[in-house]
């Protein structure tokens, strides 16, 4: 527990949950972040995962309810309206809907205004359906942005590469952790447990059970990487994985507030960062660890922080050879929705844009 860091008005049982614990003494040397604190790990740091989780699960509503919903709603309704009322101009032939210029009644004693832009309960229960969709997919953008930033300020600190991976497990085991090392992995850990809740107390996608395979297995690298000191392949997969991540949500939510055509360009956009991310510097880094067998010295030695023994290397290996897998499924399905924008029918997301 990390008393001498905490503020004197915090109570002790409140420190793990607030304050990263386990503080020690930086390496005599270090080439990453030489005036951070720096720290080990341990079982208290399930604290600030839990507190991540809390925070995120506010932040997330406040800005689902508060933000993206009634922008939402404001433009969707507005549009709808503006549409209704220009139909009702064309079948009125004088380029004016009845009622909403000049104040006129029609035939049946009712303004046209009333008539022709009302919003039906079916329109509007429609609408409500892009209302919910738009602020889901506002948070993700929000989220991944935020720790996209975080993830490039992280990757620039330390001297790792993205095109020659090796470098992050040259040198292993990576220890202690300096302080933002440690809460980036700690709060990327808590996202991907929120996602976990998340998917399964909302209405199954028809992705559902990849995207729950995609996340546990995630979750078990992050969590298993972070104990056994494989910390700095970790933060570059990391970055790698939240870069293309921003543009689909963003396509989506495009399209639910009727930008067609930047929806397009955007998931053209998405389609060839998730191209370059996931399926060439991603399969870099499953290359360089798999030459990290030939390189990193096979010791099982926890007092000094080495995990490296053939179960443990292949385990990791596999896993993150599963997650290729998924992601080359997810990839057809997107090839799928390229081919309909090339076509003219427009980008729609069949990976998980609809409920089962």
């Amino acid at each position: 527990m990390n008393t001498d860091q905490a503020p004197a008005w915090l109570p002790k049982p409140l420190i793990p949950f607030f304050i990263l614990s386990y503080p020690t003494a930086p390496p005599a040397q270090p080439d990453s972040f030489p005036t951070s604190n720096y720290y080990g790990t341990g079982l208290l740091d399930g604290c600030i995962i839990i507190t991540c989780i809390a925070v995120m699960a506010v932040l997330r509503d406040v800005t689902r309810i508060y933000v993206m919903e009634p922008f939402a709603r404001w433009k969707l309704s507005r549009d709808l309206r503006l549409s209704k009322q220009k139909q009702a101009a064309l079948a009125n032939g004088n380029g004016k809907a009845n009622g909403h210029a000049n104040g006129h009644a029609n035939g049946n004693g009712h303004a046209a205004h009333a008539n022709g832009s009302a919003i039906s309960r079916q329109e509007a229960k429609k609408m409500q359906r892009s209302v919910i969709r738009f602020a889901e997919q506002g948070w993700s953008v929000v989220y991944y942005l935020a720790q996209m930033c975080f993830g490039v300020y992280i990757h620039t600190h330390l001297p790792t590469a993205i095109l020659n991976p090796i470098n992050a497990l040259i040198g292993y085991p990576h220890i202690p952790l300096a302080g933002p090392i440690k809460f980036y992995y700690l709060l990327e850990t808590a996202f991907y447990f929120h996602q976990i809740l998340i998917i399964n107390a909302e209405a199954r996608r028809k992705d559902h059970w990849q995207m729950l395979t995609h996340h546990i297995i995630t979750v078990i690298l992050m969590v298993g990487s972070y104990f056994y000191n494989y910390t700095r392949v970790g933060c570059l997969i990391m970055v790698l994985m939240d870069w293309c991540d921003i543009f689909l949500p963003l396509a989506k939510m495009l399209r639910y507030l009727g930008f067609t055509t930047l929806c397009d360009a955007t998931f053209v956009v998405f389609l060839l960062s998730w191209l370059v991310t996931r399926h060439v510097l991603f399969l870099l880094v499953i290359k360089a660890t798999w030459e990290a067998w030939y390189i990193v010295p096979r010791i099982w030695n926890p007092p000094t922080g080495h995990y490296m023994t053939k179960k443990v290397y292949f385990g990791f290996f596999g896993m993150l050879v599963t997650m290729q897998i998924i992601q080359l499924v997810w990839f057809w399905m997107i090839c799928r929705v390229a081919y309909r924008v090339v076509s003219g029918q427009g980008a729609e997301d069949t990976r998980s844009d609809e409920e089962e």
